[in-house]
């Protein structure tokens, strides 16, 4: 029997020092589970394959889109669509939980100073 272990998310949060980076606390199949403190304005752009999940654990996420803006509170989540254009916006800290493929770019087909390569917690 292979050895199993539990993710306190709380304690997982507390490790995170720096936003709008994500760190991998689970692998499922070809998905990873990421954990990403964010504050402030995020970048526009879109992931040509990949589907994004985002599960607001703590605080208030704007999620901009071109055709209107959807707010998600704690507790909720969104699943943004390949090829639909994004940006995350959170006004103040928030934690969210993102759950995508292993492959999947934070910043998708826009390269910036905020494209991350996940960290494992």
């Amino acid at each position: 029997m292979s050895q199993l272990s539990k993710i306190n998310i709380t304690e997982a949060f507390s490790r995170i020092t720096n936003f709008e980076h994500p760190h991998i606390v689970a692998d499922v199949n070809e998905f990873q589970v990421k954990l990403a403190k964010l504050k402030g304005e995020f970048v526009w752009h879109s992931h040509e394959n990949e589907d994004e999940l985002f599960l607001v654990v703590k605080g208030q996420l704007n999620m901009k889109l071109r055709d209107g803006d959807v707010i998600l509170y704690e507790g909720e989540m969104i699943c943004v669509p390949h090829g639909v254009e994004h940006c995350p916006v959170a006004e103040d800290e928030t934690h969210v939980i993102l759950f995508e493929r292993a492959t999947t770019v934070n910043t998708g087909n826009t390269i910036s100073d905020k494209t991350k390569t996940a960290n494992r917690l």
